[in-house]
């Protein structure tokens, strides 16, 4: 950042004499920005302006000193959309862009928000980084453990802010959690259970291929993806759930559950990997991803289980998605509604005693996701990548970690990892580490 920006956004504020929340409401942004120069403000373009692309774009809306001045998208009718959501909050039109590479060439855009489907992430977020922006990129932060290392790699060789979406990060119910785990609290840790139970998704149905909608530059979208005809079933939300573009609720939630799970575990990488499950629950609908998986990780000390289920909302401990850490003394479960500590019981004097205090159902304080927002922009002003809560660094360890899943799952077999060579001691396990890119798109090289 320039010499005008080496400060934090606090900091800034201060010195405009405005007294704030910390987070805005667009109704409120007006009364707060009036005396913030133009000067002291970033300007953001959105890669990807549909789902939690325009979700993460609106909770950095909130933040007074940014502004949306850009937007990319292979959909004229999403742009057009979010042209006027721009304009209802801000009262300012941004531009529009079919091609990312256009809007990354504007001198005056600091940051870009990466919203596209996964395939897309990792050549995104490398050409934003060589074009000197700072990111934000949606979770999982890529579709191959290749194409992981390479953003790593990318962020480290040019040193920008580069903040990912798992914004389970910034949540307080998570903070706390972890604390309570590393305190020693539970006891041994023998197994951690992370799910995700998703009751709402109903099956994919069967769709004719077609020509793409009107507006829509399918061979955009389609990137460095394998050529194919264009379907409904496809394109926009339901892309997660086939191979060539995403990796299914493995990587979709279990990115999230499986970052909070490591960190407060202190690992990175498994020895080993197992996985079985498949489509059961509708083995006819036009997905391609597993409805049903369970998935056995095998670290020092302890196991972590991953399950994900569609179609049914009966998840571990009444939930239906959280993580579990299952020690001698008590287990704790933390979700995106809270978390507690329930007891294990032993035998003292006849009598059935609790081995440590209940800890009741604590609920989040805030909204995490603005949370994370502020938590990126403050990052951003210090030039401090350091200050993130989710850097790529740390969003890789939980794409990998899910990604090994996957591998396991479509081999069918045990993969053991070798750390000291950074790949599986299976051959067909680490070709399905590499990106395969096509339509005369190249993998990055940093």
């Amino acid at each position: 950042m320039s010499s005008r920006r080496r400060f934090i956004q606090n900091t800034m504020l201060l010195g405009a004499g405005l007294s704030m929340p910390s987070i805005l409401t667009a109704a409120d942004f007006g009364t707060f920005t009036r005396k913030i120069k133009p000067s002291d403000q970033i300007n953001y373009g959105l890669i990807g302006c549909k789902g939690m692309g325009w979700s993460n774009m609106n909770a950095h809306l909130k933040i007074p000193n940014v502004n949306c001045v850009a937007l990319a998208d292979i959909d004229q009718s999403v742009l057009d959309q979010r042209t006027e959501d721009v304009y209802k909050i801000r009262g300012t039109r941004p531009k529009q862009y079919k091609d990312y590479r256009k809007l990354l060439e504007d001198k005056d855009i600091d940051v870009v928000i990466i919203g596209t489907p996964d395939h897309w992430h990792c050549l995104t977020m490398v050409d934003a980084v060589s074009a000197g922006k700072n990111v934000y990129v949606e979770k999982p932060i890529a579709n191959t453990i290749e194409e992981c290392q390479i953003m790593v790699k990318a962020q480290e060789r040019y040193g920008k802010v580069v903040q990912v979406g798992q914004w389970q990060r910034s949540g307080s119910q998570y903070d706390e959690a972890i604390k309570y785990v590393k305190s020693g609290k539970l006891g041994q840790i023998r197994l951690v259970k992370c799910w995700a139970y998703q009751g709402w998704m109903k099956p994919v149905p069967v769709l004719p291929d077609g020509p793409p909608p009107a507006g829509v530059d399918y061979d955009m979208w389609l990137g460095p993806a394998p050529k194919r005809p264009f379907n409904p079933n496809r394109f926009h939300f339901n892309f997660r759930w086939f191979w060539d573009y995403a990796g299914g609720l493995m990587t979709d939630w279990g990115v999230h559950e499986i970052d909070i799970a490591l960190y407060a575990m202190g690992v990175s990488a498994p020895k080993s990997v197992m996985a079985s499950g498949g489509k059961f629950a509708y083995p006819d609908d036009a997905s391609e991803t597993p409805d049903t998986l369970q998935t056995v990780y095998e670290y020092d000390g302890f196991n972590m289980l991953w399950e994900h289920a569609t179609g049914i909302d009966g998840g571990n401990y009444g939930t239906t998605e959280g993580i579990a850490f299952i020690g001698n003394n008590a287990t704790l479960v933390v979700n995106r509604g809270g978390w507690k500590v329930i007891p294990e019981t032993e035998n003292v004097d006849g009598e059935r005693r609790n081995k440590v205090e209940v800890v009741p159902h604590i609920s989040p304080e805030g909204n995490a996701l603005d949370h994370h927002a502020k938590n990126f922009v403050d990052s951003v002003m210090a030039n401090d990548p350091s200050m993130l809560n989710c850097a790529i660094q740390t969003g890789s360890v939980a794409a990998i970690n899910a990604q090994m899943g996957n591998i396991a799952y479509k081999t069918g077999k045990k993969v053991y990892w070798d750390a000291t060579k950074n790949q599986f001691t299976d051959s067909e396990a680490n070709e399905l580490m590499r990106a395969h890119y096509h339509n005369g798109w190249q993998v990055p090289k940093v």
